[in-house]
C-alpha cells in the first residue's frame, strides 16, 4: 500500500490528510514538532484572552485521527533522502515514503537586533509562544510591539485586554498603511488609539536594551529614541520555514518552488501552503501566500493530485479577512494601498460608525476589480461572482442588496456610488 508522509500539521497538511482518506487507503504519516494535534493558529490569542480553551481550538476530537487511520507522530524532522525515499528524524529514526508533502508553514522574521536574543524577547505564531505569553507576570508588565501587521494587533488586544501597556512601533506614517488604502488605514488608527495604545509611527527598531541579566529594559529607535519596557513582541512578518532544507537538493528561494501542480523539482515531493513558493503565480496574486485559506486550498489540491489525478492549483480571486479588536475586515480582489490610473475607486464611510466600504474599479471601463470592507461584511459568493463575471460599477451599485448582510446600509451606499 503505498505511503504518504506529510511535515507539519498546521491547516495545509492536515487538509491534504483529510483528503487523502476521503480519495484513498493510502497510508498517511503526519509529523510536527510543534504539538501532537491539529489546532486552530488564528485562534491562539482567545485561548491567552481566557475566552477559550485549549481543547477548543482543536477542530476535531482526538479520537478522529486514529478513526481515520491517519497517523500523528510529534518529532522533528532532520532531512530528506530522495534517492532512497526516506526522511530522517532528530532521533535517528528513518522512515520511507511513497509520496512525501512538506507543509512546514512560517517562522516568525527577526532581523539580527542588537539584543533581539535577551529575555523577554517573543513572538506570536507557535504553540510555544503561546505557552510563553501565558506565563508572563500579570503585574508591571509594559509591551513593545515591533510591527504593526494583523499579528502585531492580535498581541496588542491580547495585552490590553489583560490591562498591560501596549506601544508599537509601526515602520508606516499610519497603521498597515502598505497594504490598507489611506482612508481605511486612518480609520483603523483611530480605532488603536481608542484602545490606549501608544502608536510610534514612521518609527524602526535599532536595539533591544537589556540589563546585566540579559533582560529586556528597553527599546533604542533608528531615530535614538529610548522606548521602556520589560517585554518585547516581535510582529515583523513571517518568511517560509524551510531553513531545515539546507542540505537538501530541493530548489528553493524565499521559499521551497513548486510548479502549478505543487510538485518540486524532485520526484514525488510536493510543497505546500506557507512554505511553498510558485514558480508562476496566477495574475494579481503573489508567490507566496501565507494565509489560512490558501493553505486549505493547496492541501485538497494535493491529495486529489497524487490519489485520483494531476490537479493545477487554481488558487481563484483573492479574499482576506481579519479582526481589529471588534472591527472585522474583509478585502475581495484587487485593492492596492495606493489606488492610481487605470484603477480608481467609490469609498462610503459611516458618518457616526467605524465602517467602510471602497468598491475598485477600472477607471475607463468601470468594471470592478475589488471590494475593501470594515466594519460591514459582504457575502464572499457574491463579491467572487461580481469580480469573476466583469460586473460593472453601475451593476454593481443596484444589486448591493444581494452582497450585504445588513441590508440597513443598501440604500446610502447606494447614494455614495451614485
Amino acid at each position: 500500500m503505498k505511503k504518504v508522509i506529510i511535515i507539519g500539521n498546521g491547516i495545509s497538511g492536515i487538509t491534504a490528510a483529510r483528503w487523502i482518506r476521503k480519495l484513498s487507503n493510502f497510508e498517511i504519516l503526519v509529523i510536527s514538532d510543534e504539538s501532537e494535534y491539529f489546532f486552530s493558529r488564528t485562534a491562539l490569542m482567545y485561548v491567552s484572552m481566557g475566552h477559550m480553551n485549549w481543547r477548543d481550538i482543536e477542530p476535531y476530537e482526538r479520537t478522529f485521527w486514529k478513526k481515520n487511520r491517519i497517523d500523528l507522530l510529534q518529532q522533528k524532522v532532520k532531512e530528506i533522502n530522495h534517492l532512497e525515499k526516506t526522511i530522517t528524524l532528530h532521533n535517528a529514526q528513518t522512515l520511507a515514503y511513497d509520496e512525501l508533502i512538506i507543509a512546514t508553514g512560517s517562522k516568525i522574521n527577526y532581523f539580527n537586533w542588537p539584543g533581539q536574543n535577551a529575555k523577554g524577547v517573543f513572538g506570536l505564531y507557535h504553540k510555544q509562544d503561546l505557552e510563553y505569553i501565558n506565563s508572563l507576570p500579570k503585574d508591571n508588565l509594559r509591551i513593545a510591539i515591533v510591527g504593526g501587521g494583523l499579528i502585531g494587533v492580535e498581541l496588542a488586544e491580547m495585552m490590553v485586554v489583560q490591562g498591560r501597556k501596549v506601544s508599537m512601533i509601526i515602520r508606516e506614517n499610519s497603521y498597515w498603511r502598505n497594504v490598507l488604502p489611506k482612508e481605511e488605514s486612518e480609520l483603523i488608527t483611530a480605532h488603536l488609539r481608542e484602545h490606549h495604545i501608544d502608536l510610534n509611527f514612521g518609527k524602526s527598531l535599532a536595539e533591544i536594551l537589556s540589563n546585566e541579566k540579559q533582560e529586556v529594559r528597553g527599546i533604542k529607535l533608528l531615530s535614538e529614541e529610548i522606548i521602556d519596557c520589560n517585554y518585547v513582541g516581535i510582529c515583523t512578518g513571517v518568511s517560509p520555514n524551510i531553513e531545515w532544507l539546507e542540505q537538501s537538493e530541493l530548489k528553493r528561494n524565499k521559499g521551497i518552488l513548486v510548479d502549478q501542480f505543487l510538485q518540486t523539482n524532485l520526484p514525488n515531493i510536493y510543497a505546500i501552503g506557507d512554505c511553498a513558493e510558485l514558480i508562476s503565480p496566477d495574475k494579481n496574486r503573489k508567490s507566496i501566500e501565507a494565509v489560512w485559506y490558501t493553505g486549505r486550498m493547496m492541501g485538497e489540491t494535493v491529495a486529489q493530485t497524487i490519489c485520483v489525478t494531476k490537479t493545477e492549483y487554481k488558487p481563484g480571486i483573492w479574499f482576506n479577512s481579519a479582526k481589529f479588536f471588534d472591527i472585522e475586515y474583509q478585502v475581495y480582489g484587487i485593492v492596492p494601498s495606493e489606488i492610481n490610473y487605470p484603477l480608481d475607486s467609490k469609498i462610503w464611510i459611516h458618518p457616526q460608525e467605524k465602517k467602510s466600504v471602497r468598491i475598485v474599479f477600472q477607471a475607463d471601463t468601470k468594471i470592478v476589480v475589488g471590494f475593501n470592507l470594515i466594519g460591514i461584511r459582504f457575502r464572499h459568493e457574491i463579491c467572487d461572482q461580481w469580480i469573476a463575471s466583469n460586473a460593472t460599477l453601475e451593476f454593481v451599485t443596484q444589486n448591493l442588496h444581494l452582497a450585504l448582510f445588513d441590508g440597513e446600509f443598501s440604500h446610502s451606499l447606494k447614494r455614495m456610488i451614485q
